[in-house]
């Protein structure tokens, strides 16, 4: 049986975030607003039929599977390795800062802050698809991390980013802990992914407790134009 986080867009999809899903049995997408994730029930002709009719115009959208499929007719495709990490439990101790929650209201500060950093795909309305938190600097936005996909059993923490000006304060440290000791609280299992070339990232994940479950990869689509 596959694992859910094998295929985790999928699995979220068709569970805790089926309220976001368009398209039908064979393929699946969030809003574009909200997250360019899309995906193929399986790699058969039809379903990744389905899933290139979903892609509107010339828009960019992503994948995430351990296996991915070849895109289909004029669909180009970039791709980038990365690892998936889950945590069991957390270790004790880190550094105290105010953290607050975040939400419509802070929507145009946090997709500024995410374009900035690029801690991954990141829409207008990504927050919508958990609980976001962040730290301030007066009244500036200066770090911020959430929650990401969601399933029976999972909750991805994911746009941990803090602006260049205020690293090495222990803000993504501070975030990530508040994230993930949540999220093992309610009884769920916190992951992540990361870009297999961030290796500062990827250390401080392995010094939170994460370990890696599994290579995965992030895939790009676009038509051809």
């Amino acid at each position: 049986m596959t694992h859910p986080l094998d295929k985790p867009i999928w699995s979220a999809l068709t569970n805790r975030q089926s309220h976001f899903a368009s398209g039908g049995e064979l393929a699946k997408r969030f809003p574009a607003e909200v997250s360019p994730f899309i995906v193929a029930s399986s790699h058969s002709p039809q379903a990744l039929a389905a899933l290139a009719a979903l892609i509107q115009g010339n828009e960019e959208v992503s994948l995430l599977e351990r296996v991915l499929p070849l895109p289909p007719g004029d669909i180009a495709a970039t791709t980038l390795p990365c690892v998936q990490m889950t945590a069991a439990v957390l270790p004790s101790g880190g550094r105290d800062h105010a953290i607050e929650p975040l939400g419509d209201a802070d929507a145009e500060e946090m997709l500024a802050l995410a374009t900035l950093t690029r801690p991954g795909p990141y829409r207008l309305r990504t927050h919508t698809m958990g609980r976001f938190l962040g730290v301030r600097a007066g009244t500036r936005l200066v770090a911020m991390g959430g929650e990401r996909l969601a399933m029976d059993g999972f909750t991805e923490v994911s746009g941990l980013c803090t602006h260049p000006d205020y690293r090495g304060r222990g803000y993504g440290e501070a975030l990530l802990r508040a994230l993930a000791a949540r999220i093992l609280g309610e009884g769920a299992i916190p992951f992540l992914h990361s870009y297999a070339s961030n290796a500062g990232a990827i250390a401080l994940y392995r010094r939170m407790g994460f370990r890696v479950r599994a290579q995965i990869t992030h895939a790009i689509w676009k038509r051809n134009s």
